[in-house]
Order: structure tokens, then sequence, then C-alpha cells
């Protein structure tokens, strides 16, 4: 591999930012497509389609066959409350190999008996997202109900590339919630992107469900066609 391109993978590497590397195969020739360039690439469909798998492999295009080396950040669900909808889900992102940091200062909820093997943070969202960091590969989710927690969250989560925001509660709690964060500075267009009423229409009633219909909605979000955001 080319020392440039070698040099310019470990740099989207490191700054959890997707690239495929495109090889076709009878001349060995090589090509660097980061994530925002798939567009304007001769193998943009394919490339895109590969890359939403998050797993390398073979294509064919115009006769021509080309390996794809998908790199793609580990994706990651950063949730505010250590509630019981996030108990429930905390084993079932572990299967679907999805990392999970929760973000709680009630102490009292945020312990490691509650979350055992699970990155849990007992602080202040707007203290510490700073060090977490959401990216294009960072799913976010409010389960607090409280807006001291859940609001400084949703305003990170909004000004940031996370593929997916979702915030738990009715539509009524969602429109004060919207009419809050309008006061803030945020347009319609922007605070379209929060998933409200959370999770898909299951007809999910205890923890365990909504936990599961959670999780549906991100990873159809993560696979299916990406959205850029507003």
């Amino acid at each position: 591999m080319d020392l440039a391109i070698l040099s310019a993978l470990n740099d989207e590497r490191a700054a959890r930012r997707a690239a495929v590397l495109v090889t076709e195969l009878a001349s060995g020739a090589q090509r660097l497509v980061r994530q925002g360039e798939i567009a304007a690439d001769p193998l943009a469909e394919l490339v895109e389609k590969q890359l939403r798998t998050g797993k390398s492999g073979m294509v064919e295009a115009e006769g021509a066959s080309y390996f794809l080396t998908v790199q793609a950040p580990h994706p990651r669900i950063v949730v505010t409350g250590a509630v019981h909808i996030s108990q429930a889900m905390a084993p079932m992102a572990k299967e679907l190999d999805l990392d999970l940091v929760i973000i709680d200062p009630r102490t009292a909820f945020a312990t490691p008996e509650r979350f055992p093997g699970v990155a849990l943070l007992p602080e202040w969202p707007e203290e510490v997202l700073p060090q977490v960091g959401l990216d294009g590969y960072t799913a976010f989710v409010a389960l607090t109900h409280d807006p001291k927690i859940d609001d400084p969250a949703l305003t990170a989560a909004l000004r940031s590339d996370c593929f997916y925001i979702g915030a738990l509660g009715s539509r009524k709690t969602h429109g004060k919630r919207l009419e809050r964060l309008a006061a803030a500075g945020f347009g319609e267009e922007v605070t379209r992107r929060i998933h409200a009423p959370i999770g898909l229409d299951i007809g999910a009633v205890s923890p365990a469900e909504i936990a599961l219909a959670i999780l549906a909605e991100i990873v159809s979000s993560l696979r299916g066609p990406r959205r850029k955001p507003a």
C-alpha cells in the first residue's frame, strides 16, 4: 500500500471517520474514498452499500472486479439516564456489538452494581460529553425525563454528526422539550432529527420492550441509507 494512503487511513481512524480503500484487482490500483467523498466516486452506490454493512468485500462494476476494504469506527450508543430501560439495553447492546456509555450524575442510580461491565460516567453531561465526543458513528439516547440532564446532552447531540438522536417521552413531553430547544436557538429543521416518541412502534410497554424498540431503530438508522445532519 502507498504510504500516503496508509497515512490518510490512519488519520481517518484516529478521527473516528469512515473510509473505504478501493482496490482494482486486475491492476492493483488503489484509491482512498473518505465518507464525505463517496458521492463523487465512480463506485459511489457500491461503496455506500458496502460501508453500511461495516464489512469489507468484493464488488463488480462494468466488467471489473474491486475489493472494498471498509474502515469504519466502532458504533456506540451514548445514553443519559441510568434507568431501567438502559439496564435492559446494556446486555442487548453487547449482543449487537454496540459499545454503550451511560451518563447520569445521580450516583444513587449510576452504580457498577446496576450496570456491571458498562462504561458508566456519574457526571453531568455538559461536563463529560466534550471528553466522550459525539460523531457520525454515535447514537445518542435521552432517557431521564429530567431537562437538567437531558437538555444539555441533546444540545450537544444536535450540534454533532450523531447518526441517531432519540428522546424518551410522550408527544406532550416532547412538545415542551421542543419549546425549550427553540428558546435555545434550535430551529425545526434541526430538532426534526430527534426521534420522539423514541423507538420503533412495536407497542412496547416494559423497559425491556422499550429498549428493544430503541435498539431496533438505532440499527435501522446505522445500516440504512445515512442521512446528512440538518
